[in-house]
């Protein structure tokens, strides 16, 4: 059966596409295809677009793209998996299974200098790491804090020499300060990459390994991976770079990674579990089904579905929510490997209170309404592109095409 399939119905979404063109005409995204899920039926499917800037290939529909952080729900679920086996609980110290943090110190409320520090009052724990609220930081996100400037000084900043594997990473960050106590507070963060070295730890098995033999081979993820093989780079995106990163609606775009001698060209060492994966529409389509129907898709069940419920349940300290230095993301709480809005704002539609969602930074964007039964997928290659405006208009049209507003 073809994933794609379209379930007819009387929703028009003629005006999305028109819109999503324009994205396109005016030089902001390279292309855009996206899939609206009612359950889990596609109720509407499309793109739009080139293969990238400079191409006049048209956006295919088993076009491959670079998911960057619509990799840690994956990671979070693999890790969830070995949490349903009794290989750790979501309350024991990491250090446990990675005892590199075992001791670690915290960032006074006043530090002057990445060496202004005292100890941790409380081991770091699963929940804290699958909820970015351990006080990791992530080197690039806030370039002149202190925590930054001492992750950019150690060799951690995720643009600069990567570390040779994710034991060296999590060696690199355990000798790091904290930016704050374990729990207290939320900051994204390499949280998923320690994640993703727990799941090797725990298993036995390497990072990629697990993920094909666990969640990829079971579901048909035949295009999901951390690199594209060379008899399939004629299907991968180019990467499109913003002509202002600060002006997301200034027009014009220009190549920032190619298909066949970029980041992902050729195998990796470091199989990061917050940014790593490639993947195709029909197989993010797999996984996201998965979630939609409790934790099983087509006969496999990845987890519970009371595990996967934590995984939309706020996990935060009270008062605590999401923030981010370039993103306004207000009414906003953190469960597993999901932003939860908890709080609809002024522009957002009033049935998406209880949405949950996550995107990666090229703009790959995924939201489920568990009020409306509506999931949104929408996916460019565009850096930066998450929270860009076209997501957002995606999201906002397809809650009122779909009459669900």
């Amino acid at each position: 059966m073809d994933p794609l399939a379209v379930t007819p119905t009387r929703a028009d979404f003629s005006a999305l596409r028109e819109r999503m063109q324009w994205y396109v005409d005016q030089q902001l995204i390279p292309h855009c295809a996206w899939v609206v899920l009612r359950g889990t039926d596609v109720i509407e499917h499309g793109s739009v677009g080139t293969m990238g800037p400079g191409s006049q290939e048209p956006l295919r529909d088993d076009a491959i793209f670079r998911m960057y952080s619509d990799t840690k729900p994956v990671t979070t679920v693999a890790a969830l998996m070995l949490l349903e086996q009794g290989r750790f609980a979501l309350d024991d110290p990491i250090a446990d299974l990675l005892p590199e943090f075992a001791a670690m110190t915290v960032l006074r409320a006043d530090a002057r200098s990445a060496h202004d520090v005292e100890p941790a009052r409380s081991p770091i724990t699963v929940r804290q790491i699958l909820s970015h609220s351990a006080g990791l930081s992530y080197g690039f996100m806030e370039p002149d804090s202190i925590i930054d400037r001492s992750y950019m000084a150690a060799g951690l900043a995720p643009f600069g020499a990567a570390p040779r594997d994710l034991a060296q990473l999590c060696a690199g960050l355990a000798r790091q300060p904290l930016a704050y106590q374990p729990g207290t507070d939320w900051r994204y963060s390499y949280a998923s990459d320690v994640t993703a070295r727990l799941i090797e730890v725990a298993s036995g098995q390497r990072f990629d390994e697990f993920l094909q033999a666990r969640i990829f081979g079971p579901l048909g993820m035949v295009d999901t991976g951390f690199h594209v093989p060379e008899d399939r780079q004629h299907r991968f995106t180019t990467m499109a770079a913003a002509a202002d990163i600060m002006a997301p609606m200034k027009p014009g775009l220009h190549v920032a990674d190619l298909p066949r001698s970029g980041a992902f060209s050729q195998p990796k060492t470091l199989l990061s579990g917050g940014a790593g994966l490639v993947s195709t529409v029909a197989d993010h389509l797999g996984f996201v089904r998965a979630i939609i129907n409790g934790g099983q898709w087509n006969g496999v069940r990845l987890l519970r579905p009371e595990t996967l419920a934590m995984m939309h349940t706020n996990q935060l300290a009270d008062g605590v929510g999401v923030r981010f230095p370039l993103w306004q993301m207000k009414g906003t709480v953190f469960g597993l490997g999901f932003a939860i809005l908890e709080q609809p704002g002024a522009d957002d539609p009033v049935a998406s209170l209880g949405e949950y969602h996550w995107g990666g930074m090229a703009g790959t964007h995924t939201w489920f309404s568990p009020r409306t039964g509506l999931t949104g997928l929408c996916l460019t290659q565009r850096m930066p592109g998450f929270w860009h405006p076209f997501s957002r208009e995606f999201r906002r049209m397809v809650y009122e095409l779909a009459g669900q507003a």
